[in-house]
């Protein structure tokens, strides 16, 4: 769809850090506070946590918003744009998980009851496991352009709760899980191999936003039934694999 001029596009402003009481001195236009605070609304009437603001993530929403009033479309990734994830870290957000909503309509209240009325929508708005919210909305001619941005912080995990993620992980599938945990740490910040006195058979270094999803080639090497216990070790990720990644190695012991 041809996109339509810029002057007949403007943007409701999402800047500004504020709690799920926003309010129009923080900087929140009247729709995305109206998106927020009915977000926390539902979640508090199923005794859901209350989503955090994060500014980070509204960025990453208002620029998508704007390319999809822009081009007077819906989508999740418009063609050049990079997707989800990677707006997400370039804004600045710290996350494990991630998840968004888009909509149009003719105001707030109708954006949000469409969201509430699709299944995949609604599970994003009441994930127990997603605790930061970013909205922005745009507008064309008239119509609003919307957009949620929904994460699990990842600043609030330490290495020993990174490892128990993917640890159990490991005992699902019917690993041991070891004692080794100091080899796995070493190994962890190493560009590849392993650390310490116990020789695994195989070893896996990965980086990932998302530490409840095991990588394939480790899935597959767990098919094989060869291996019989494991460690998890995680590390700092550092800045050259953003802010979004943990940093994990994996070593499977015969």
């Amino acid at each position: 769809m041809k996109a339509l001029s810029k002057s007949a596009i403007f943007l409701i402003a999402a800047f500004g850090i504020c709690g799920a009481a926003a309010n129009a001195q923080t900087g929140l236009g009247a729709p995305e506070q109206a998106l927020l605070q009915s977000a926390n609304h539902e979640r508090s009437n199923r005794g859901l946590a209350a989503l955090k603001w994060s500014a980070a993530l509204a960025e990453a929403a208002r620029k998508h918003a704007l390319r999809m009033a822009q081009e007077n479309t819906l989508s999740h990734q418009l063609p050049g744009e990079p997707p989800m994830q990677q707006r997400a870290a370039q804004a600045g957000a710290h996350f494990s998980s991630l998840a968004e909503n888009v909509a149009e309509g003719p105001d707030a209240a109708t954006i949000h009851a469409e969201w509430m009325n699709s299944p995949p929508h609604r599970a994003n708005l009441l994930d127990p496991q997603l605790d930061s919210i970013g909205v922005a909305v745009a507008v064309n001619n008239g119509t609003l352009f919307a957009v949620e941005d929904f994460s699990l912080a990842a600043g609030g995990m330490d290495i020993g709760d990174q490892e128990k993620v993917v640890s159990e992980l490991l005992k699902a599938r019917g690993l041991q899980l070891l004692d080794y945990a100091e080899d796995a740490r070493r190994s962890c910040v190493l560009d590849n191999g392993y650390a310490g006195k116990h020789t695994p058979s195989f070893v896996l270094h990965y980086a990932t936003p998302d530490l409840k999803t095991l990588p394939d080639m480790l899935e597959k090497r767990i098919q094989t039934g060869r291996y019989h216990s494991g460690v998890v070790g995680a590390c700092p990720a550092g800045s050259k694999l953003g802010f979004s990644s943990y940093r994990v190695a994996v070593l499977l012991y015969e």
